[in-house]
């Protein structure tokens, strides 16, 4: 099923939600958008914000899913179409499985010009945030959905 999910028909799904959100009375049309995913649905946030960067403001991803890859559509080639600040909260396992991916999202995000704090949370494993998850991190995902309301009232302000 995850396959599924192309990068196409992620940027597909992000054209038809937003205008829907738009359109919602509840919903400000002078405020920007946030765009948060765990796991795979980390790089759908670069995606929607680089389909949206007027739009989205702010972008965050909790053990984010093939960030930065050796493929032509890699998530982290969207960084400079976008305008909005991120918070990448990687999963120590991830680290150690691409250790170089912080780097490049890093250097990436500061050659476009745009705040993004990207950080390895000590002692977590993919899928630390989910609180039911069997590795979840009560301490570490705390930090990491404090730092997302940073940003929030920072970004979307």
């Amino acid at each position: 099923m995850m396959e599924s999910l192309a990068p196409a028909i992620t940027v597909t799904d992000a054209r038809a939600l937003v205008p829907w959100l738009e359109a919602q009375a509840a919903v400000s049309k002078t405020r920007k958008m946030a765009s948060t995913g765990y796991c795979m649905g980390g790089p759908f946030t670069l995606r929607t914000a680089a389909e949206f960067p007027g739009r989205i403001g702010a972008g965050a991803t909790f053990h984010g899913a093939a960030l930065v890859t050796d493929r032509p559509d890699s998530p982290h080639l969207l960084i400079p179409r976008i305008e909005a600040q991120y918070l990448m909260a990687i999963a120590a396992s991830d680290d150690q499985k691409q250790p170089e991916a912080k780097t490049i999202l890093r250097e990436t995000f500061a050659k476009a010009h745009l705040r993004a704090q990207i950080e390895v949370y000590p002692g977590t494993q993919h899928g630390w945030c989910v609180p039911d998850s069997r590795v979840y991190n009560h301490e570490e995902a705390e930090k990491a959905w404090a730092r997302q309301l940073d940003l929030l009232k920072s970004a979307l302000a």
